[in-house]
């Protein structure tokens, strides 16, 4: 399949790069030229402007757009506007709001795939899960380019009607505060507990059979190992919350209790004060899957 991307940052050239592992060709995208330079260097088609990319695809486009959520997704899709029709799929790997993701596929010509992605940098050589949502039939025509992306066929699925797929990643985000709470909670009473304990050996003893076993658990246990056991330098310091945000929103809304989400949430948003070793275990996590930069004493 030919497939144009646009956006090449750390996400954009994964898929860039996994697409191309695969055998599919690529046209690809950025605002950067030293980006566009790099993925042309692993094997992809470089075009110089979104116009430039429209015209090397063929006369069904595929199009894969890995930008920030917000203002660049509405821009890039007013630049393409004039370049599709019926016939074509965009696809919004980012982390749009799904009432976003909802007006911009009714606003759209081509086929609109709301793409939710989680596994973030980390995932480069496993590959994502994705979550998806649109139109069967634009899904079904991605399908190879999803399973090249995804860790296969198992992870990808199309979730429903569109803004369903950024609908479960919304969600999804809520429930992985939610997990590193608790996981910081933990290990902080251990920290703060009876004993001197080593958290890298207690980390790697609950990954190996123990029922709270995950991957956040092995990034937890890679944090101590790379960090110390008092996580060093690391600051009580937590970024992000848009999704998180959005989640408690929604739950309001439709008023189903997330009381565990919330305080979650909470907890992030007060780690903007002095704080806690479970913010600072929860801001290493960040870097852990996603390389978010681990904002350390000094910086805060």
């Amino acid at each position: 399949m030919e497939l144009g991307v646009i956006g090449l940052g750390r996400m954009g050239q994964i898929v860039v790069d996994r697409s191309l592992d695969a055998g599919h060709d690529v046209v690809a995208f950025d605002l950067s030229a030293e980006a566009t330079a790099t993925a042309a260097e692993n094997g992809a088609e470089p075009a110089d402007s979104v116009a430039d990319l429209c015209d090397r695809l063929g006369s069904e486009k595929r199009i894969w757009l890995m930008v920030p959520a917000g203002d660049a997704v509405d821009a890039t899709l007013a630049d393409l506007e004039p370049h599709l029709d019926s016939d074509d799929v965009v696809v919004d790997g980012g982390n749009s709001h799904f009432e976003a993701s909802t007006r911009r596929a009714e606003e759209t010509d081509a086929a609109y795939l709301d793409c939710g992605t989680s596994g973030g940098p980390a995932s480069a050589e496993a590959g994502f899960s994705l979550m998806v949502g649109g139109p069967e039939w634009a899904y079904e025509a991605l399908v190879s380019v999803f399973d090249a992306v995804a860790t296969g066929p198992d992870g990808h699925d199309r979730m429903g009607e569109s803004g369903s797929g950024h609908y479960v990643k919304m969600v999804h985000n809520g429930v992985e505060y939610a997990l590193m709470q608790a996981y910081g909670e933990g290990f902080e009473l251990l920290a703060d507990g009876r004993y001197d304990l080593d958290m890298e050996s207690v980390a790697r003893t609950w990954n190996n059979g123990a029922v709270i076993r995950s991957w956040l658990l092995e990034l937890c246990e890679e944090a101590f190992r790379e960090e110390g056991s008092d996580l060093g330098d690391v600051a009580d310091r937590v970024a992000g919350g848009s999704t998180g945000t959005w989640t408690v929103e929604e739950a309001l809304e439709q008023e189903v209790p997330v009381p565990i989400i919330y305080q979650a949430l909470a907890e992030r948003f007060d780690s903007r004060n002095e704080g806690r070793f479970s913010r600072r275990l929860a801001n290493r996590l960040r870097y852990g899957f996603g390389r978010h930069e681990v904002a350390r004493r000094d910086d805060a």
